[in-house]
């Protein structure tokens, strides 16, 4: 049998506002305010006292450090010195510096340009006749007709290597396979060289 309480209605009734002025009436509870502002304030305090003692500690191990000042060791303020004057005569011998400046000189890409003149320049030793020393009347000759004089003629016979006996636990040295499978060319020339071919190609498509 259930009973009825007429005090827990109440109880659970939300509290009713009176709207009637049309502002609030009740006034700011200040004590949590205070609380929050006194905290605030205590936290920026200690927080500047630690800053402080760590920049005096700090200073402190770097002057020990330094040693005591000296004419070798002495702190320059570098704002009496002052913005260098502009001179176009010292701008024209910077600017000739920096274009005769010696090799090896600072890249302006990440090296594939240069890396991509460096097989151009292999390519035309690779593939044409050129002069190794005309004084003696030696020519280089392209890869592609040295390989086809081996081919006829086979690879000189070095003459027998002696060894000296090996030392207790060591081994004779042997490559298994070739460390690498030659020449190949770097995927900034591959890239180039297939923008170069869909360029050849494009004139022939448009016809």
């Amino acid at each position: 049998m259930s009973t009825h309480n007429p005090h827990d209605e109440e109880e659970h009734k939300p509290e009713e506002i009176d709207t009637s002025q049309g502002y609030e009436q009740s006034d700011v509870r200040v004590t949590g305010i205070m609380v929050f502002l006194t905290s605030l304030a205590i936290f920026v305090a200690v927080a500047g006292i630690l800053a402080y003692g760590m920049g005096k500690v700090i200073n402190a191990g770097m002057n020990k450090e330094d040693g005591p000042p000296s004419k070798w060791a002495t702190t320059a303020d570098v704002r009496q010195l002052g913005n260098l004057p502009s001179s176009p005569e010292l701008q024209h011998k910077v600017a000739e510096l920096t274009q005769t400046f010696p090799t090896p000189r600072l890249q302006t890409d990440d090296g594939n340009q240069d890396v991509a003149e460096l097989h151009q320049r292999e390519d035309l030793l690779l593939d044409n006749y050129s002069w190794a020393d005309r004084g003696q009347g030696k020519v280089r000759i392209p890869i592609e007709r040295a390989m086809e004089l081996i081919a006829e003629r086979g690879l000189p016979v070095a003459p027998a290597v002696t060894h000296e006996p090996l030392l207790t636990g060591d081994t004779e040295p042997a490559v298994a396979a070739p460390l690498t499978s030659g020449f190949a060319r770097t995927g900034y020339e591959l890239d180039a060289a297939a923008a170069q071919a869909a360029e050849q190609r494009r004139p022939e498509t448009g016809k």
